[in-house]
This record gives structure tokens, sequence and C-alpha cells, in this order.
């Protein structure tokens, strides 16, 4: 099976995903090993630059035992002008088991798995998913609130650009928990009904995520001066103070410091879940990876 969308998975799927999610962070936490993915070979395809997501997959597969060939996109025949679709066409022919693919453009790895025989994992795809962020999201959260019932997550920044807030406002409601979605006005998708302002998000929310502003995708720049974006939009102390006593604070990172969120906050050891979040995206992803070789 392939995993590029929230709604390529059914509830019990999601459910197993977010099970083993919990058993390998304790396995990994305790130095334990897997050989699930012995002989299994795992090429990651990253047209995005990467650090957690990249590192997680890798890390991941060879905790599983399997190995793991990654693609440096920049120095591959893409730079000769090689097709999307004929870059598959090679990969395929090698006869990898599964393939991990990140890509600026909304749908390249839908296009990918029509190629592929192996499984295709969406690693992020332009403005539109990214999947295995929001399942790692969704545990990180429900290992501390032990429930997904009743919750209400604020998901603040640049919602327009965020594959990661779209992936999380699909599969969160459907896990029990209320989510809005709030930014500046700039960088909120003109169809969403009843955007929010950062403040009325964050209002007596459970946990607080925010947002990295995707300046790279911005048509023009936010003209913002240093410290003005926090000040109006960023997660401070004095907007924290408006969600619930003992809120939780998440990024999916890269963060901005002193940009979309202070420092202090993101460090904060008690209320911060930063960590717990890269955590996770190695045990989440390694459950993905059981998935859809199983």
């Amino acid at each position: 099976m392939d995993l590029l969308s929230i709604d390529s998975l059914n509830d019990a799927q999601i459910g197993t995903i977010l099970d083993r999610a919990d058993f390998h962070l304790a396995a990994n936490r305790s130095g334990g090993s897997s050989n699930a993915l012995a002989g299994k070979l795992v090429f990651n395809l990253f047209y995005e630059n990467s650090t957690r997501t990249l590192m997680s997959f890798s890390t991941a597969a060879h905790r599983l035992g399997g190995s793991v060939v990654t693609l440096p996109v920049e120095q591959s025949s893409v730079k000769k002008g090689e097709t999307l679709e004929d870059t598959a066409r090679t990969l395929n022919a090698m006869r990898p088991d599964v393939v991990v693919i990140r890509h600026r453009e909304n749908g390249a790895p839908q296009r990918v798995a029509e190629i592929m025989d192996s499984p295709v994992i969406n690693a992020g795809d332009g403005t539109d998913e990214h999947p295995t962020q929001a399942l790692l999201d969704a545990a990180t959260m429900r290992s501390r609130f032990g429930s997904f019932e009743g919750l209400t997550v604020a998901i603040c920044g640049d919602i327009r650009h965020s594959r990661v807030a779209h992936s999380n406002a699909m599969l969160l409601p459907r896990l029990g928990a209320k989510v809005r979605l709030g930014g500046p006005p700039m960088l909120m998708p003109d169809d969403l009904l009843a955007p929010h302002s950062v403040d009325e998000a964050i209002e007596g929310a459970d946990v607080v995520m925010m947002l990295r502003v995707q300046r790279e995708r911005l048509a023009e720049d936010l003209g913002d001066a240093p410290g003005e974006y926090l000040a109006r939009y960023g997660l401070t102390a004095e907007r924290l103070a408006k969600a619930k006593p003992n809120a939780l604070v998440m990024h999916p990172g890269p963060m901005n410091r002193g940009v979309e969120i202070d420092g202090a906050i993101a460090d904060d050891p008690h209320r911060s879940l930063i960590t717990l979040q890269v955590e996770y995206g190695v045990a989440v992803r390694m459950a993905c990876l059981e998935l859809v070789l199983a």
C-alpha cells in the first residue's frame, strides 16, 4: 500500500500506527532493535531541504534493520532536465522495497506512485499534505493527554502554505479533537471558512502549535521589521497566557526563534513538546514503514 494522504488511511490503520509508535518509542529509549525490515531497501527521494523528516525516515529504516539509499537530488540527473516521471522509472528498475519522497509540487508523490511497483510514502508535497508529520503530532499529543476527546488544538501561523496544518486539520478531528486555524490575514487560505486570528485560535486551547512563515513560497515579502511578526502574531508569554493554564506547545520545525515563537517558550521543559515530536518522528515513521511493507 501507499501512504500518500491522511485520507489514504482508515481508522484502524491510524490506530495501529499510533500504537506501534508508542511501542517503538519505548524500545528506542531502551536500546531495543528490530529486524522487521531486514533485507529491505528504502529509497529517500527529497527534492526539498529537510533535517527532521529525512533523518527520521533514515533512522527509522536503520532501527528496523533495513538499508537506506538517499538520492542527492542537487547532484542528480534532475539538474540535467530529467523529469520526475523518468526519475521514477529509473528508480523503479532498481527494485527498491519502498520510496519516500518529498517534492515542491502538489501531487508529485501520487505521480511517482503511479509508476513505482513498490509502496510510496509522501514525506511532504508542496503546500498539500505531510501525513506522517500529522501522525507524529497526534502520537505526541496522545502520549500526554491519553485521549483526543475534548481537546482543542490551535494551529497558528502560515496556514496558507502549510502542508502540516492541512494534514493535521484532516487527522485530528477524526480522532476527536477540535482544530482552530489562525494566522495573519495575508497567510490564511482564501477558502477557509470562519478563519481565526492568532489570539482567537489560542484562547482556551489545550495545545498551541506554531508554524514557520514559509518566506520561500511568498510572492511578496511581508516587509516586517525585526521582532514585528513575533509581537503581532507569534507565540509570546502574553499570548500563551490566553490558552489553558497547562497548555502544551508544539512546532513541526524548523523553528525561527524570535519570529513565530519566543525562544524561552520553545525551550520550556514543562510545556514544550518540540523535542518529543522529533522523538516520535522516528517511532511513527518506523510504524509507517512496517505498515506499507506488511
